[in-house]
């Protein structure tokens, strides 16, 4: 698994997190910042998935 994966999954849960603790505390500055960590994270995951995918496809194949 790419590196990218896992740092973009952690900021998802980090976003959502951030997210959850706006809502609650009603801080509309800390749930928009959680919204956009989340959507940072699923770009990064996307990214990493890409690079597995293109590393899957350069491996040799018996």
């Amino acid at each position: 698994m790419d590196h990218d994966r896992i740092e973009g999954t952690a900021k998802q849960v980090k976003g959502s997190l951030k997210e959850g603790a706006g809502k609650l505390t009603g801080d509309a500055k800390l749930k928009t910042e959680g919204k956009a960590d989340k959507a940072e994270g699923k770009i990064q995951n996307a990214v990493g998935g890409m690079k597995d995918a293109v590393r899957d496809a350069a491996k040799p194949k018996h």
